[in-house]
C-alpha cells in the first residue's frame, strides 16, 4: 500500500467513476483500475462495486476512503509545513469564500494581502458555506471565510469583522423617503431571497423572525445581483450586505438604500482552519490582514443611485 494508490480511491470516491477519476490523476484509467484491484487484493476485501455505468463504493471502501483522505490531507499538511519552515510567508494557501462575500471583500484585501506576503501564491475558491466546510474538512482548503457560528470542534474560528446589513427598495416604495427605519417597521414586509444554500438566506430569515416580516416565496434568487436587478425593476425589497453597496461597486439608478435606527442586523465573518492545520501561525497573520480592513467600510450606505447588477470581478488569484 502506498500514497499513490490511496489517491487513488479517494479520487473514485470523488468523481464515482474510472475515467474521471483517472483524469484527475493524470493516469490511464487501466492503471487506476489496476491499482484499486491490487489495494482490495491487500486489504482482503471489495473497495467498489462495478456496474457498466457507475461505480459505487462498498462499506469497507466509503470507510477506507475516508480513512485515505485524512491520510493524504496529513502528508500534504507535513510537505506544507517543511517548506513554511524554510519560509513562513512564502507557499500556496488555498482559501475559500462564500458567493455573497467575496466579490465585495477581495478588492478591498487582495491588494493588502499583495503586499503584506509578496512571495504568497493564493488562491481562491469561490462556493456555497456548506460546500466550503466540507472541503475543509477533508483538507482541500488551508482555510475558509465564513458567517459564524460555525459548528465544529475540530476547526479553529478567528472573528475577523462584523458586516451590517441595509435594506434595499425601489424609488417608487414608500420607504424610498426615508433613510432609515425601526427594525420592527419590516412587519408585514415581503422580502426577496436567496434560494437554499446560501447562508445569505438564513440571515435573512433571522431578520424576517426578529421583525415580523415574511419571504415573497414565489421568487428566489440565485445569487445577490439577481435581487438587486429584482429590487431595481421594482419586484420587491430585499436585505443586503454592507461590502455589496460599497465601491468599486458601481452605482445605479432606481435603488434606495435604508439603515436600521434600532436594531442593527448584520452578520459576522470569520477565517475558519482547522485546529491540526500545521499553517496555523501563517493563518494568524493572514487574518490580521483581513481584519485591519478601514473601518468605515463597514458603515452602512444609504440613499438613492446604489449598486447595479453586475459585480465586481475580483482577481482570481494574488501571487
Amino acid at each position: 500500500m502506498n500514497l499513490r494508490d490511496l489517491k487513488y480511491l479517494v479520487a473514485l470516491a470523488d468523481h464515482k467513476h474510472f475515467g474521471r477519476a483517472a483524469a484527475a490523476c493524470y493516469v490511464s484509467q487501466p492503471t487506476l483500475s489496476t491499482q484499486i484491484k491490487k489495494l482490495e487484493d491487500e486489504l482482503g476485501v471489495p473497495l467498489v462495486e462495478r456496474a457498466p455505468r457507475k461505480v459505487m463504493l462498498t462499506p469497507a471502501g466509503r470507510d477506507a476512503a475516508d480513512r485515505a483522505r485524512r491520510i493524504v490531507a496529513e502528508v500534504e499538511q507535513m510537505k506544507e509545513a517543511a517548506r513554511r519552515s524554510q519560509d513562513p510567508e512564502a507557499g500556496t494557501v488555498r482559501l475559500g469564500i462564500f458567493p455573497t462575500l467575496g466579490p465585495y471583500l477581495l478588492p478591498h484585501v487582495v491588494p493588502r494581502i499583495r503586499t503584506r506576503f509578496p512571495d504568497l501564491e493564493l488562491l481562491l475558491v469561490e462556493e456555497k458555506s456548506d460546500v466550503l466546510l466540507s472541503r475543509l474538512r477533508e483538507g482541500k482548503l488551508d482555510a475558509g471565510l465564513l458567517a459564524l457560528p460555525v459548528a465544529d470542534d475540530q476547526l479553529h474560528t478567528e472573528f475577523l469583522f462584523e458586516e451590517p446589513f441595509v435594506l434595499a427598495v425601489p424609488e417608487s416604495h414608500a420607504l424610498a423617503r426615508r433613510d432609515s427605519l425601526a427594525l420592527a417597521e419590516l412587519a408585514d414586509q415581503r422580502l426577496l431571497l436567496l434560494e437554499d444554500g446560501h447562508c445569505l438566506r438564513e440571515q435573512a430569515l433571522d431578520v424576517c423572525r426578529l421583525s415580523g416580516a415574511n419571504e415573497k416565496s414565489e421568487f428566489r434568487a440565485t445569487s445577490l445581483e439577481t435581487l438587486r436587478q429584482m429590487v431595481a425593476a421594482d419586484v420587491g425589497i430585499t436585505l443586503l450586505p454592507t461590502l455589496a453597496v460599497k465601491p468599486p461597486v458601481a452605482r445605479s439608478e432606481n435603488i434606495h438604500l435604508l439603515g436600521f435606527s434600532d436594531s442593527h442586523p448584520s452578520r459576522q465573518i470569520a477565517m475558519v482552519w482547522r485546529k491540526s492545520s500545521a499553517m496555523s501561525d501563517f493563518l494568524q497573520q493572514l487574518a490580521r490582514v483581513f481584519r485591519e480592513l478601514p473601518p468605515g467600510l463597514f458603515e452602512p450606505e444609504t440613499g438613492g443611485a446604489q449598486p447595479p447588477a453586475g459585480r465586481p470581478t475580483p482577481r482570481a488569484r494574488a501571487a
